[in-house]
C-alpha cells in the first residue's frame, strides 16, 4: 500500500506548526536599541546631545564674529539680533564664546573619558583575570589613589605643570580611572571561568589576548553605560575647576571659564552668567538622562 498525504486525516485546522518560529531572532544590540527607542525621554536627551555637539562644532561659524574678537563699541550689550547671546565686558560675542567653550568642555569630557576607559579597562582586566597576589597588590594601589583628595592632586599638579587643557585632562585622569577599573575587575572575575575562555586557554592564547579579545568585549555594556555617565562628570569637573581659576586659561575659554567671568557681573548683566550655566545644565542633564535610559536598555535581565 502506498502512503501519501491523502492517506492521513488532518486533526487540526491550524496551518502553523508548533515548532514554527513566529518571531525572528534578534541580537543583543538590536534588542537594546529597540528598547531604547521605546524610551521617549532617553531619545529626547539623545536628540538634545546631538544638537549640542553640532552647535559646539558649527555654532561659532553661524555668526560673523570670532570668539576672541573685541569690539569696544558694543560692551556688555544684551542679546539682540546682531549678537544672539549678547556681548561681554570686552565686546566679544557671547554666542561664539559659549559654543567654543562648549567645544572645549566636550573635548575634555570625551578625551578624558577615553583615556580613563583605556587605563581602567586594561588595569581592571589584569586584576580580574590573574587574581591572587596580582589582584591583591593592584587593588591596594587603587585604594591608595582613591583615598587621596582629588582637588589636592589637581592643585599640586597645576603648581608643578603649566596650566592648560593637557594638564587639566592629565590631572583628572590620573585618579579618575579607578572606578571603571573596579567595575571591569568584577565582571572579568565572573567571566574568566566561562567555556570560551577555557577554550582559548587550551588553544594557547596569551593572557592579554584573552583579556582584550574575549573578556573586555563581553563587558562592553557596562563600559558604554559608565562612559555615558562619566562624560558629564568630566564636563562638570572642568567647569568647577575653571570657575576656581585652575582650568582653561585665557585666551582660550570653556563653559566653566565663562561662568567664572559671568559671576563677577551677574548683578548688572545676569545673562552673562545665566546663558553658560544653562548650557552646562542642559548638556549634563541630557547625558545623565540618556545614561539612565542606556542602562535600562543594555540590562540583559530586561531582554524579552
Amino acid at each position: 500500500m502506498e502512503l501519501n498525504e491523502k492517506s492521513f486525516e488532518r486533526l487540526s485546522s491550524e496551518e502553523k506548526h508548533s515548532d514554527e518560529i513566529v518571531r525572528p531572532a534578534i541580537s543583543y544590540w538590536a534588542d537594546a536599541w529597540r528598547r531604547l527607542k521605546k524610551n521617549p525621554i532617553a531619545m529626547i536627551s539623545l536628540v538634545v546631545l546631538i544638537i549640542s555637539i553640532l552647535l559646539a562644532i558649527f555654532g561659532p561659524y553661524l555668526v560673523k564674529y570670532k570668539f576672541d574678537a573685541q569690539d569696544y563699541k558694543v560692551l556688555d550689550n544684551r542679546p539682540s539680533a546682531a549678537h544672539w547671546f549678547g556681548t561681554d565686558n570686552l565686546g566679544r560675542d557671547l554666542w561664539a564664546r559659549c559654543w567654543v567653550g562648549a567645544r572645549v568642555s566636550l573635548y575634555i569630557g570625551f578625551v578624558g573619558t577615553l583615556i580613563e576607559l583605556i587605563i581602567g579597562c586594561i588595569y581592571g582586566g589584569i586584576c580580574g583575570y590573574f587574581g591572587g597576589a596580582v589582584d591583591l597588590i593592584l587593588m591596594r594601589v587603587i585604594e591608595v589613589l582613591s583615598s587621596i583628595p582629588y582637588l589636592i592632586v589637581v592643585i599640586l599638579l597645576l603648581l608643578v605643570l603649566p596650566k592648560g587643557i593637557g594638564t587639566l585632562i592629565f590631572a583628572m585622569c590620573i585618579m579618575g580611572w579607578t572606578g571603571i577599573a573596579r567595575l571591569v575587575r568584577g565582571q572579568i572575575m565572573q567571566l574568566k571561568n566561562s567555556e570560551y575562555v577555557m577554550a582559548a586557554q587550551a588553544l594557547g592564547s596569551k593572557p592579554m589576548r584573552i583579556i582584550i579579545k574575549h573578556l573586555l568585549p563581553n563587558t562592553l555594556g557596562i563600559i558604554i553605560t559608565y562612559m555615558s555617565m562619566d562624560i558629564p562628570a568630566y564636563i562638570f569637573e572642568e567647569a568647577f575647576l575653571s570657575f576656581l581659576g585652575l582650568g582653561v586659561q585665557p585666551p582660550k575659554t570653556s563653559l566653566g571659564a565663562l561662568v567664572s567671568t559671568g559671576q563677577g557681573v551677574m548683578t548688572n548683566h545676569p545673562y552673562q552668567l545665566f546663558i553658560p550655566c544653562s548650557i552646562i545644565c542642559i548638556i549634563v542633564l541630557a547625558f545623565n538622562v540618556f545614561g539612565d535610559g542606556l542602562t535600562n536598555a543594555l540590562d540583559p535581565k530586561q531582554r524579552q
